[in-house]
């Protein structure tokens, strides 16, 4: 079970990110990073350089965040806006030590914790070793950001 309920977690108080509407190349589940390619969203790798889109969770149908789009259904991938908070999907065992660790593209649309070298997509807002089993939501915010709710 998931340990968040949506993806875009605000503020409120601000304009919700932009979004884009395109066909689903695999199943998505949302939380997960994706790319498009040839007109559809397909999940992120760890090879991926370039805009990312974060997928969304089915609002309109009802479902929830751990429900995927349908291969070839039309789903939902949000541009992430600096000084938003997201849900964005880490790979189990991952440990997020400290708020502010940045994160790159890993394997199948999942975040993984940055190296030198890589493309910084995202930085953690929450400390959380996932030690669970399974993929897990991690409040993050877009790479660009400035500011942090607090420090580790």
């Amino acid at each position: 079970m998931a340990r968040f309920n949506k993806i875009y977690m605000g503020p409120f108080t601000e304009a919700t990110p932009q979004v884009r509407e395109l066909l689903a190349a695999a199943a998505l589940k949302p939380g997960r990073i994706a790319v498009i390619t040839s007109g559809k969203f397909a999940l992120a790798a760890a090879t991926t350089v370039g805009k990312i889109w974060l997928i969304q969770d089915n609002y309109l149908a009802q479902k929830g965040v751990d429900d995927d789009w349908a291969a070839d259904s039309t789903a939902i991938g949000m541009e992430m806006m600096a000084d938003q908070l997201y849900a964005a999907r880490i790979a189990n065992g991952v440990n997020i030590t400290a708020i502010g660790t940045p994160l790159t593209p890993g394997a199948t649309g999942t975040l993984a914790i940055a190296s030198t070298s890589d493309l910084v997509v995202a930085y953690s807002e929450e400390v959380y070793n996932n030690n669970t089993g399974s993929e897990q939501l991690l409040r993050v915010r877009a790479a660009g950001s400035q500011s942090y709710l607090s420090a580790a």
